[in-house]
């Protein structure tokens, strides 16, 4: 199932998914069928993954005609960020794609050696922004301002010292995510300067369920700035997956539904290239994830 937080013209945000390349509203439907549905993707989540498949079987049980006063064209709608307003900070994985690592070592203050334990650091909420909003660029503090497409990890059930091979029982779905970075924020080694300014996690557009996706370790995903390719990849190549993340996340802290692991990037980012190039005023990025779809995003300096 594709979910979307979404709004028109007369709402606030609401709580949608794709039906025929329509998007139906979650809440209202719930009160077609007479199976009460939350109007917030959190909400859904803490329902538990198990509630996907109740509202599958709703779906299939409604008469097409049924859907027609519930439902939005996508183009009349403004989708937002899955999760607007995340519990926590979003979890990101350093250096995690190998030539990632080897283009980070010629070009920042990293050491060229494979991790051995992923490399943890963390976005605040308010880094979130939706498809097609801004990349605010603050001049004041960076000259270096940077794109990391990535794969997102939603959290669907509380865990615990998680095993690898439980690992994907504690996913609820997958989203697009660039992890916005300003190269010349870091501090003694601290990235959260760099990583953690406002708009620097523009996500969505679609919050994937699990069902959809057959093997997260075999998704495509690349990279556009002003329509030139600047990062095509595959899941396949992470150092650490999604089952090894879980494993480790769960034994520093408790994962809990809501919580988004943003996985890593590929090789390709503006500090590794030669000459090295930054986004600036006007830049236009894209940022696709097979099976999940893209979103854009334009810089703006203020």
């Amino acid at each position: 199932m594709k979910l979307l937080t979404y709004k028109t013209q007369d709402s606030e945000p609401r709580l949608g998914f794709m039906h025929n390349n329509m998007v139906v509203d979650m809440e209202d439907f719930g009160g077609i069928s007479n199976f009460p549905l939350p109007n917030d993707m959190l909400e859904l989540i803490d329902m538990g993954f198990e509630v996907i498949a109740e509202i599958n079987n709703l779906i299939d049980d409604t008469r097409e005609v049924d859907f027609e006063n519930i439902s939005f064209p996508l183009n009349d709608v403004e989708v937002l960020a899955p999760i607007e307003k995340p519990r926590k900070n979003i979890i990101g994985i350093g250096l995690n794609y190998t030539e990632h690592v080897a283009e980070s070592a010629r070009t920042l203050d990293t050491t060229g050696k494979l991790p051995q334990k992923p490399i943890i650091f963390s976005k605040p909420p308010t880094t979130v922004t939706g498809p097609n909003t801004n990349i605010l660029l603050n001049s004041k503090l960076t000259q270096q301002l940077d794109w990391e497409v990535e794969l997102a990890v939603v959290i669907g059930k509380k865990g615990k010292y998680v095993a690898k091979e439980n690992a994907l029982d504690h996913v609820f779905g997958y989203t697009v995510i660039n992890d916005i970075s300003a190269r010349d924020c870091r501090r003694e080694g601290q990235w959260i300067v760099s990583k953690g300014q406002d708009t620097f996690a523009p996500m969505g557009p679609f919050l994937v369920t699990k069902d959809e996706i057959e093997n997260p370790h075999n998704l495509n995903l690349s990279l556009k700035l002003n329509g030139i390719e600047k990062q095509n990849s595959n899941t396949q190549f992470l150092l650490f997956n999604i089952n090894a993340l879980i494993e480790d996340l769960s034994t520093v802290f408790t994962i809990e539904p809501g919580d988004i692991i943003a996985t890593g990037t590929p090789a390709g980012v503006g500090a590794g290239r030669n000459p090295q190039e930054w986004m600036k005023d006007g830049d236009v990025v894209e940022c696709y994830v097979e099976n999940i779809g893209t979103i854009v995003n334009t810089v703006k300096e203020i």
